[in-house]
């Protein structure tokens, strides 16, 4: 199985910034997608960044150029790097990584937004 493992949430002020960490490890092998999605209790989740193979990331449309999702494939890690965060931001952030037969998501970082 994969292990998912998020890092780098915390409290900003609005226009700070955030990188965002994520750790994969275990058997990984036939990966289809990797994203950042985000959640606010009460909403349904939905995708911040994401990237398909062989393709170029997709942007949520809220991003508004603020956020750069990157990887470094020999740690086997991802990464979102937020700036200009507002407070409309705040929310849990998971990673996800989609395999042909199964999605893992891992527990989440929090990213709050506030004065």
């Amino acid at each position: 199985q994969v292990q998912v493992a998020e890092s780098g949430g915390g409290l900003v002020q609005p226009g700070g910034s955030l990188r965002l960490s994520c750790v994969a490890s275990g058997s990984i092998s036939g990966i289809n997608a990797m994203g950042w999605y985000r959640q606010v209790p009460g909403k349904r989740r939905e995708l911040v960044a994401g990237v398909s193979a062989g393709a170029l990331t997709n942007y949520a449309d809220f991003v508004k150029g603020r956020f750069t999702f990157s990887s470094d494939n020999a740690k086997n890690t991802v990464y979102l790097q937020m700036n200009s965060l507002e407070p409309e931001d705040t929310a849990v952030y998971y990673c996800n990584i989609e395999t042909t037969y199964f999605g893992y998501w891992g527990q989440g970082t929090q990213v709050t937004v506030s004065s």
